[in-house]
């Protein structure tokens, strides 16, 4: 076990998280500061957005042939001065350049840290957890920055000048990057894959990892819309706009919490029909939710579909890592983790639009059956998985 490989993947996935909620967590005061309104507010998160589907490819494609040492440095310098253009930024194009940078280093960071999670966490696992283990304790670590950040942010903008909390982050942010000068990265290396083109046809022609890549695709959807309008179907179901605020944050704490219960209980050999029962789960809850006439059992609904599809990505992308090591080249793992990200990015804009548009023409409860049907799809795609 390398102590500075688990500690830097720590950090690493705090600040990874940290960088994951920032832009949400300063819309008020940077559009105060810079003196614009929320269309513009929403273009520089679209332009995060955007930027790490693209990125996300490439940067397994570079952490694949020029070494993930490289690539991880890189990232951090990339955030450091994101944060540091955003703490002086005074015009709009100022601030655009810090997300395009920002949506850059956080896209090289992630594929890279998802690559390094079995490595830097097993170890800290009985003997045979399997990989699913070491990949929800990731994302609960990473969940838990992300949780932190509204907070963090506001208690330092209240006591500092915005300009001092960017630069108290960036700081931050050069503690991993000092780690990975210490990492022993010689049992990490893997050797370059020779053809670009040969490296992205091989994954691309594999079914198991498209079939993954899909079902990470309709994930991301359930996800991304039961976070969005939850608060809308529980004030919908009578309850105070306080009180679904609150049962939000309760959401998302049992989402996180539900990543660190599965890292601890995933059983050896049995991630397929685990994931089964979890997307199975998800229809029941969409279903619930799209049925419900009272607020006790859309509240119960929405606090379990954050229990229940919490270990989905972490189990999928693990199945997905373990395949492309085992059977088509540790050489690709970089490339694969950035495909299987960049599908799911399409996932996550194409589908919230697709409940958007239901919501608009129905109602938001009813758009919750697009949902239902993507669970339904999610099932019988790991069924597929399982089955190659």
């Amino acid at each position: 076990m390398d102590i500075f490989l688990t500690t830097m993947q720590v950090i690493a996935l705090t600040v990874a998280g940290l960088c994951h909620a920032l832009l949400g967590s300063i819309k008020v005061p940077l559009a105060e500061k810079l003196n614009i309104n929320e269309d513009r507010v929403g273009g520089l998160l679209s332009a995060f957005g955007f930027t790490t589907i693209p990125m996300a490819f490439a940067a397994g494609i570079l952490a694949d042939s020029f070494g993930r040492q490289l690539v991880l440095g890189v990232a951090f310098l990339m955030l450091i001065s994101s944060v540091l253009v955003l703490s002086r930024a005074k015009k709009y194009i100022s601030a655009l350049i810090a997300v395009l940078l920002l949506g850059i280093g956080w896209s090289a960071l992630v594929n890279v840290l998802n690559v390094l999670q079995g490595s830097a966490f097993l170890p800290l696992f009985r003997e045979g957890a399997p990989l699913s283990s070491a990949m929800n304790f990731g994302d609960f670590i990473f969940g838990m920055g992300a949780f932190i950040m509204p907070i963090a942010i506001t208690f330092m903008l209240q006591k500092v000048q915005f300009r001092r909390t960017f630069i108290a982050f960036a700081l931050l942010i050069c503690i991993p990057l000092i780690f990975v000068f210490l990492v022993d990265w010689e049992p990490l290396t893997v050797p370059a894959s020779g053809d670009l083109n040969l490296g992205i046809g091989t994954l691309l022609s594999d079914s198991k990892v498209l079939i993954l890549c899909l079902a990470f695709f309709f994930y991301v959807g359930i996800e991304a819309c039961t976070a969005l309008w939850a608060t809308t179907l529980m004030i919908n179901r009578g309850l105070t706009v306080r009180k679904a605020t609150t049962y939000l944050s309760v959401f998302w704490l049992t989402f996180t919490a539900a990543r660190l219960v599965a890292a601890l209980a995933m059983p050896p050999g049995k991630d397929i029909p685990v994931l089964i029962a979890l997307a199975i789960g998800c229809i029941i809850c969409t279903l619930v939710l799209a049925l419900s006439k009272s607020s006790l059992t859309t509240l119960v609904a929405v606090i379990a579909i954050a229990l229940i599809m919490a270990p989905i990505f972490p189990i999928l992308i693990a199945q997905l890592l373990e395949y492309v090591n085992t059977h088509l080249g540790a050489e690709l793992g970089g490339r694969s983790v950035g495909l299987f990200f960049s599908i799911g990015g399409f996932g996550w804009a194409l589908v919230p639009l697709m409940v958007g548009k239901a919501a608009e023409r129905y109602s938001v409860q009813k758009a919750f059956y697009v949902l239902a049907g993507s669970a339904t799809l999610l099932t019988l795609l790991i069924f597929f998985a399982g089955s190659e």
